[in-house]
Formats: C-alpha cells, structure tokens, sequence
C-alpha cells in the first residue's frame, strides 16, 4: 500500500495557545488545509465544484490529542478518502512530527451536497472522480 497523501505545515506561534500548545481549533485548519490540497492535487479545485454544482460538507469531526505541538514543530499532515456505500465518507488524517511522533488523529464524516437540492449526492466518491483529472489520489 503506498503512502497516504500528506503536506509539511509549520507551527507558527500565534497558533498556540496561552501553555504554548497548538490551540485546539488549528488542529481543524491544519485537517482542512491537507483536504483542499488533496484535492486540488487531484484536480478539483472549489471553483470546479461549485460550477458542476456541488460542494464537500462537514458532518462529524473527531479529533484526538496525542502529543503536543508548539511553535516552530514542522509535521506532515496526512488525509486519505474511505469511501462506501451510501451518501457519507470518511475521511482518516493523521498529524505527524518529523520524528514520526503522531500529535494527533482526526477522523471526519463527510458528505458531497448537492447546492440547488441541498440535499447529499448518493456517490459522493463516483462525483469527485469524475470530476478529477487524477482520481488514483481518491
């Protein structure tokens, strides 16, 4: 099995919190960031979703701190597409230091909306395919 997808990001210090910690909710940017890349390494950017009028929607966000991250740490944060059956997909990311500590797991329900029905696509996976010029990468 190859690698997942990942991109380097390094913690910058107004990230952090008061204790110097990787605040909380940039853990979630950092997620977000090495989603929007993946995809766009696949192809797809927003304006080509939302012109073939779809859009990617959040519906359950979990994340667990493993290790802390303070300013100046570089990490590699990874993001691979678990799709099935229905209208939802996961997507499984991990947050790793260059020594190979992991800092945190962050596992996402997602789903692909429909903006004129806003309703959910029923293959959310079989869209950003055929929408992408490199869809190995999903």
């Amino acid at each position: 099995m190859s690698e997942p997808f990942s991109v380097p990001v390094t913690v910058r210090g107004y990230e952090t919190d008061v204790q110097g910690h990787l605040n909380q909710s940039v853990y979630l940017n950092y997620a977000e960031h090495a989603r929007w890349s993946l995809l766009r390494a696949a192809g797809i950017t927003q304006a080509g979703l939302i012109g073939s009028g779809v859009g990617p929607v959040a519906l359950e966000t979990t994340i667990r701190y493993l290790r802390e991250l303070l300013a100046g740490d570089e990490v590699e944060v990874s993001c691979g597409f678990e799709w099935g059956e229905g209208k939802t997909f996961r997507i499984r990311q991990t947050i790793r230091k260059k020594d190979g500590t992991v800092a945190a797991e962050i596992t996402a329900v997602g789903g692909l909306m429909d903006l004129n029905a806003r309703r959910l696509v029923p293959d959310p996976g079989g869209v950003l395919k055929g929408l992408a010029t490199d869809p190995s990468l999903l």
